[in-house]
């Protein structure tokens, strides 16, 4: 049932053309990294936005160290990853595995194994700022 509303979601997202997860122009992605834009919504907190987005990561790719204006909360829908955020020991994560990042917190994803790994995750983000700027 999971599965099903996931595809259902991507599907109905797919037309829309909303750059760095909403911020302006179409986003451009890094080789071998796409990221989808599923829903992006105000807040009843005042200037934040509510952000849902899928990204698959290709076999060996990685995200690059970056962070968000904001709270991350994803789930690992395919695949395998080794998570490394800023002051926490890597974590290796599966399908079925969940992950929190906090505001500010640098963190790096790589996909391992021979297939990509596929996350959702829904961020809690202050309106107006760059989504995921790259870490110093």
């Amino acid at each position: 049932m999971r599965n099903a509303i996931v595809k259902t979601c991507i599907s109905l997202a797919a037309g829309i053309l909303i750059g760095a997860f909403g911020i302006g122009a179409v986003h451009a992605q890094q080789s071998g990294i796409k990221r989808t834009v599923l829903m992006k919504h105000a807040l009843s907190v005042q200037g934040h936005d509510a952000v849902m987005g899928h990204a698959e990561i290709g076999a060996g790719m990685e995200t690059g160290k970056h962070t968000h204006p904001g709270e991350e909360r994803g789930y690992v829908e395919e695949g395998n990853l080794i998570l490394h955020i800023d002051g926490k020991p890597a974590r290796a994560l599966k399908a079925g595995d969940t992950f929190s990042i906090e505001p500010g917190v640098a963190h790096n994803a790589k996909a391992t194994g021979t297939a990509a790994a596929k996350v959702l995750a829904v961020y809690v983000v202050e309106k107006n700022k760059p989504f995921a700027p790259p870490a110093k």
